[in-house]
C-alpha cells in the first residue's frame, strides 16, 4: 500500500506538472511500468497469504470439524469483499461534499487514492500488530506424528 500511495502521488505530480488536474479524460505522461511494483507484491502477498490461511485451518481444524474449517477460510475471502465495499463508501461519504472532490473523484488528477492508499497502509500496520499479538498468543495444536 505504501508503493501505491508513492505512485499515485507521482501520477499527481505528473498532472499537475503538465497541466492536466482539470483534463479528465487527458492521458498523464506515465509509463505503465510505474504499477509493476506494487502489483508484483501484491501478488506475492497474496499468494503467501491464501496458501498460509488454507494450511492454517486445515492443519488446526479437529478432524471433525475439517469441512467447516474450509468453510472459515472460504468466507474470510467473502467477508473481505463486504468490508472493502463498506470501508470504500464510508470514505466516499466522509471525503466527499459540495464544492470539493471526494477522494474518488470521477476525475483522475484530482482525485486522492494517495490518500486511500495511506488508510489502507495505516489499517494493515494495525491489523498486523493484532496479528503478532494473537500469533503470540496462539497456542499451536501439535498433532502425534508417525
Amino acid at each position: 500500500m505504501v508503493i501505491a500511495a508513492l505512485v499515485e502521488r507521482e501520477h499527481l505530480k505528473t498532472a499537475v506538472k503538465y497541466g492536466l488536474v482539470d483534463v479528465p479524460k487527458a492521458a498523464v505522461p506515465m509509463s505503465v511500468w510505474w504499477l509493476l511494483p506494487q502489483y508484483l507484491l501484491f501478488r506475492i502477498a497474496d499468494v503467501f497469504t491464501m496458501v498460509g490461511l488454507q494450511e492454517f485451518f486445515y492443519d488446526q481444524v479437529p478432524n471433525k470439524l475439517k469441512s467447516f474449517g474450509l468453510a472459515l477460510y472460504l468466507s474470510i475471502f467473502g467477508m473481505e469483499n463486504f468490508l472493502s465495499s463498506f470501508l470504500i463508501s464510508v470514505v466516499e461519504k466522509a471525503t466527499s461534499g459540495p464544492g470539493r472532490d471526494s477522494w474518488f473523484s470521477d476525475n483522475l488528477n484530482r482525485a486522492h487514492f494517495d490518500y486511500f492508499y495511506w488508510l489502507l497502509a495505516g489499517l494493515s500496520a494495525a491489523a498486523f500488530a493484532a496479528y503478532l499479538y494473537f500469533a503470540n498468543s496462539y497456542i499451536y495444536n501439535r498433532r502425534n506424528s508417525v
